[in-house]
């Protein structure tokens, strides 16, 4: 476990195939896209950072349960979006599965013609 900055985060997201960073709410409010659908949304200035990631809800209410750090996502739909503190209490291996969870769930629900241009093998 250790600290998680914005940039680090940052460099996460974008090592997805096909992932956009911009700000389309906010300046300093992060968002990352995989084929126009957000997949992640962070505050860049956060003290600690933080991060709104697409969960199956099930699994989301596990995470709730389990982790303080993780809470139902902020002002996003509580039955698919967790917010995730990155305080340094949680395992780094779990940071990066939730985010790429979260870019998974989002290809997942595609269209199979954009699932296939982004190279996705499950769109054949």
């Amino acid at each position: 476990m250790s600290a998680w900055t914005a940039e680090r985060l940052r460099s996460l997201c974008l090592s997805l195939p096909s992932c956009v960073e911009r700000f389309p709410f906010a300046p300093g409010l992060s968002v990352f896209f995989v084929a126009e659908k957000m997949f992640a949304l962070s505050d860049l200035d956060g003290r600690p950072p933080a991060v709104s990631l697409k969960c199956d809800p099930e699994h989301s209410l596990f995470l709730r349960d389990t982790y303080p750090a993780v809470t139902a996502g902020y002002h996003l739909n509580k039955r698919h979006w967790n917010t995730v503190v990155l305080d340094g209490s949680l395992p780094d291996d779990l940071v990066v599965d939730l985010v790429r969870e979260s870019y998974d769930l989002v290809v997942a629900g595609l269209p199979k013609h954009r699932r296939a241009r982004l190279g996705d093998s499950s769109a054949q």
